[in-house]
């Protein structure tokens, strides 16, 4: 079994300004509140205080039953739904992936929320959610290289919550990485802790595919994330 660890820097992830700025949905558009300026100093702030850590293990032997649309990974059966059975149905073996941002940039938003800075605190926020889908992509990227030497392929990434795979399999996907590196805890209805944190599955085989582009394979239609095709 394959088990591997990161701890990133923050220059490590590469954000900018104008990414920042086009998740809030900012035009560019002359304003009374400069966002460029305050996102700037969230990202000055935030690369001082992160602690960003990502882990995957690889299991090798993963069960596939279609009429459910499930899988099983070590004796632990996971009602992935249609959407992410279908990505995945054709894995050879998974990795299962935790990804932290850390626990302070999440107390800088409520912080600054509690304060009465709504939209710093929703900068905060959307910073803090970019920040762990960058590391996320630089695991994932670690993942894809470390592979292709054997021939083998990833999909996308999928995680609970997402395309109709309910949340409360985390529960089960939190057995397979006991004593998790990440540090991240789960609450009774299955919220991470820190909730800038990402959980999920990627499979690993010679006949499955990575696309460019999958939101319009996601049933999430409310994502701010949620991107259409030009």
């Amino acid at each position: 079994m394959i088990y591997k660890t990161f701890h990133f820097d923050f220059k490590d992830l590469k954000l900018t300004v104008s990414q920042i700025e086009k998740v809030l949905g900012y035009t560019g558009k002359p304003s009374e509140v400069h966002f460029s300026d305050l996102i700037g100093q969230a990202l000055k702030e935030t690369a001082e205080i992160c602690s960003i850590k990502a882990e995957y293990r690889i299991f090798d032997d993963i069960l596939f039953n279609d009429p459910d649309k499930t899988a099983t990974i070590n004796n632990l059966t996971f009602d992935i739904k249609k959407i992410v059975y279908g990505q995945l149905k054709k894995s050879e073996s998974a990795a299962i992936f935790l990804c932290t941002a850390g626990e302070e940039i999440g107390k800088m938003s409520r912080w600054a929320m509690k304060s009465g800075d709504l939209l710093e605190g929703y900068i905060y926020d959307v910073v803090g959610s970019e920040i762990v889908e960058a590391a996320v992509d630089l695991m994932q990227n670690d993942l894809e290289k470390s592979i292709a030497s054997s021939g083998n392929k990833i999909t996308n990434r999928f995680s609970p919550g997402y395309c109709g795979w309910d949340v409360s399999e985390q529960q089960k996907l939190f057995q397979l990485l006991p004593g998790t590196y990440c540090g991240i805890r789960l609450t009774d209805s299955s919220l991470m802790d820190p909730e800038k944190s990402v959980s999920g599955i990627i499979g690993i085989g010679k006949n499955v595919r990575h696309l460019p582009y999958t939101c319009n394979i996601c049933d999430m239609k409310d994502c701010i994330y949620r991107r259409t095709k030009a």
